[in-house]
């Protein structure tokens, strides 16, 4: 059954959506309020790093069933209107802003009279706190034959076209999950190709659907605290904690993703979404009952700060010392910057006076807005010339394969912290660095470390 299908807000979530339904067979049409990113997928260059994202783009374009606009009116007679708008941290504390979720629901009221009543799906994607679903469908429900429903994303940035196209499950929040709801067979109608192969499909509440969400970033981001936080232990008892991880791992109650340790969690979900969780959960009177995740923000935060306390541990007045930051994007595989660490430590060293370069295979643009042009290099070898000090911040592959012979004959000093402990300090010790990885010993047990004995580095 091809459906006639909007996707409102074409950023990085939306276009993935609006590119996937083409692909399972609809026709659909993608709006945004920025003409140059309309253009841009209009004309089938992806506005974003995202693997397979420009295939399956260009795959939609060329068979006629995918196109984008700007203007509402064109939306007017679709069958389903997905969602797909941004909800960022409120500029004045921790709530999500929901101000272009709003404004985008005003608009589509005002196009939907054109349906004459028809029944007209609005499916909600984003992240929004609790209660929201049900504060929406008030207005848009105004318009007759319009329902909403709530069908949170759950894309990891990197796999995302993976996780639209064979999703591990399908989250449909409706009014009241006890009530059979016809709202539920037309989103089924939507996504029959994923439920013919038998992807689990759960229905419930609107608040329970909301939850699920923001409650799986916030119990993800957790996770990595709590393994960076015993990385503080390591480091100060001289464990290693890639050794803890992996035993900790081995544990099916625990599991090893989301258990290494390093420099912590960024982008443009876990962050805000767990302070999104802590404001709705004041704002619900159960503050006290999250109030653990302030502790989860925290450490993440101490960690960006540790690899500054290291850099100058290993150098001493970080004044005029050339860095090299291997990674701008929050991690391997995007070229998204938002509340990248690489850039958060990168931008906390050039306070500290450090002459900084910073270099990234794909986000060097996001990375040239936040510290300047003149910081970014856009080649590793180049970026690696002359540096004192290297920081591997996002674990690209390539910065992962580095060879630590070859590397050494590039800087000015061998001396490297691995803030995504994806090295093998071995390995590179014996090639002659001083490496120092978070929640690892600054040297292997029985051998003197570099602050108690202090060893003579030769350029190489």
């Amino acid at each position: 059954m091809t459906l006639k299908i909007s996707v409102i807000g074409i950023g990085y979530l939306g276009a993935v959506h609006a590119a996937s339904m083409a692909e399972l067979g609809h026709d659909v049409i993608g709006l945004d309020v920025d003409p140059a990113r309309v253009a841009a997928l209009q004309a089938g260059r992806a506005p974003f790093h995202e693997p397979g994202f420009e295939e399956l783009l260009r795959r939609g374009l060329a068979s006629g069933r995918l196109r984008f606009t700007t203007d509402y009116e064109e939306l007017a007679h679709a069958d389903v209107h997905f969602l797909g708008l941004g909800t960022p941290q409120q500029a004045d504390g921790f709530g999500a802003d929901l101000s272009h979720l709003r404004s985008a629901i005003a608009s589509l009221a005002a196009v939907l009279p054109a349906r004459d009543g028809a029944a007209t799906l609005v499916v909600g994607k984003s992240t929004v706190p609790a209660g929201t679903s049900r504060s929406l469908a008030a207005t848009i429900e105004q318009v007759a034959g319009v329902r909403l429903m709530w069908n949170p994303e759950f894309l990891r940035e990197g796999f995302a076209v993976q996780d639209t196209l064979t999703p591990d499950r399908l989250v449909y929040g409706v009014p009241d999950p006890d009530v059979e709801d016809d709202r539920v067979a037309l989103l089924d109608a939507v996504y029959a190709p994923l439920l013919e192969h038998r992807v689990t499909r759960l229905v419930m509440g609107y608040e329970a659907a909301e939850l699920v969400k923001v409650s799986a970033n916030a119990f993800l981001a957790t996770k990595i605290s709590f393994i960076n936080a015993v990385a503080e232990m390591c480091e100060a008892t001289g464990a290693d904690v890639t050794d803890v991880s992996r035993a900790l791992g081995m544990d099916d109650r625990i599991g090893h993703k989301f258990l290494r340790a390093g420099v912590g969690y960024g982008g443009g979900c876990l962050p805000k979404d767990l302070r999104a969780f802590l404001a709705s959960a004041e704002e619900h009177g159960v503050g006290e009952a999250v109030g653990f995740l302030h502790e989860v923000d925290a450490v993440n935060q101490r960690r960006r700060a540790r690899v500054v306390t290291l850099a100058a541990e290993m150098l001493g007045d970080l004044a005029g010392r050339r860095i090299t930051v291997l990674g701008a994007a929050f991690k391997p595989d995007s070229d998204d910057v938002r509340d990248s660490p690489a850039l958060d430590v990168a931008a906390r060293l050039l306070e500290a006076g450090a002459d900084v370069r910073v270099t990234d295979p794909e986000a060097l643009a996001g990375a040239a807005r936040r510290l300047g042009p003149e910081r970014v290099v856009a080649g590793t070898e180049d970026a690696l010339a002359g540096a004192d000090l290297v920081v591997l911040l996002t674990e690209w592959r390539e910065y992962r394969d580095l060879d630590p012979a070859t590397t050494r004959r590039l800087v000015d000093m061998p001396r490297m912290i691995d803030g995504r402990n994806v090295l093998d300090p071995r390995q590179w010790r014996e090639a002659g660095w001083e490496i120092r990885s978070l929640g690892r010993a600054a040297a292997p047990r029985g051998v003197p470390s570099p602050e108690a004995t202090p060893s003579v580095l030769v350029p190489a």
